[in-house]
């Protein structure tokens, strides 16, 4: 099917040509129906969810984008995927998950925050983080990548749960376990740890973020996000190392509602490679590569589109 001649230029080689089809013609050793693959490492960070109710009190803390690596394992304490072998000259599809929005509103399912985007790796999805709950009847947070956080404000509100296909890669969010109307809200579940629950006035701390090693450097990823405080308590804190801003795949933080910290965080899409291959990067995509070693990194960070590699 090819217009251009083959050419062998290795001194004695033997070529075995196999005739395929009156298209095809004649191949050497099959290669059109079987084409040569790469072997390639990934990390793959889905956007993390919104923070839930508007105002300052009993908002959950958002969930964190799920976690995926075939270095690192996955969050939700579960084993690393396995690198893809992706065919040469094949197009394969990358989207950078985007974060979820804080509530719009104190009451009703507005009151919810928004789940985030996924993130897309060829045949790897990381589910995007779950929105947290609001208060009254909105209580309970989402399911995501990690769990949103349960609203606050003695609802005995759930925190919502890290999904489970195909595959786990993060924690639930908090329960509301506590007593009384200004209870404030739970944590939002990490790709590290679960969040924590809720039972006073002090919003309750998000779940650990996950450290990423495919870079040569170690990095947090997909911590989940503090509740908001309940009447006359403080706001709880974002999990352990969370790193914040975009990219990091983090829940919004109910200690900064109203502004851009309180939706959730963008996610990340890491490829690493042979240094002696190329990958051809089509548009719609932000990206970056650096060489460590004898391997090349491209980190995506925004956009969605298609790669090769050869």
């Amino acid at each position: 099917g090819r217009t251009s001649d083959a050419k062998c230029i290795i001194e004695s080689a033997t070529i075995n040509l196999v005739y395929q089809d009156a298209t095809k013609g004649w191949t050497a050793d099959n290669i059109v129906d079987n084409p040569p693959t790469r072997t390639v490492n990934f990390l793959v960070v889905a956007g993390g969810g919104g923070v839930g109710r508007t105002d300052s009190y009993y908002g959950g803390g958002g969930g964190a984008g799920g976690f995926r690596s075939s270095t690192d394992g996955r969050g939700g304490g579960q084993s690393s995927d396995t690198a893809l072998q992706l065919d040469q000259s094949t197009n394969y599809t990358v989207t950078v998950g985007a974060g979820g929005a804080e509530a719009t509103s104190n009451s009703g399912s507005a009151a919810k925050g928004t789940t985030g985007s996924d993130s897309v790796f060829a045949t790897i999805t990381s589910k995007g983080g779950g929105g947290a709950g609001g208060n009254d009847a909105t209580g309970d947070g989402k399911d995501g990548g990690s769990g949103g956080g349960a609203g606050g404000n003695d609802q005995d509100n759930t925190g919502g749960h890290a999904v489970t296909s195909p595959v786990v890669h993060g924690y639930d969010g908090g329960d509301d376990v506590g007593t009384g109307n200004s209870v404030g809200g739970a944590g939002g579940g990490g790709a590290g740890s679960v969040g924590a629950n809720v039972a006073g006035t002090a919003g309750a701390n998000g779940g650990a973020a996950k450290a990423a090693t495919i870079t040569g450097s170690t990095v947090y990823y997909a911590a989940g996000g503090g509740g908001k405080r309940g009447w006359t308590g403080s706001h709880g804190s974002a999990g352990s190392n969370a790193v914040g801003g975009a990219n990091s795949g983090d829940g919004g933080n109910g200690a900064n509602y109203g502004n851009n910290a309180a939706n959730g965080q963008s996610g990340k899409v890491i490829v690493k490679y042979g240094n002696s291959y190329t990958l051809t990067i089509g548009a719609g995509l932000t990206s970056s590569t650096a060489t460590s070693g004898s391997y090349k990194i491209t980190s995506f960070t925004a956009g969605t589109g298609t790669i090769s590699i050869n």
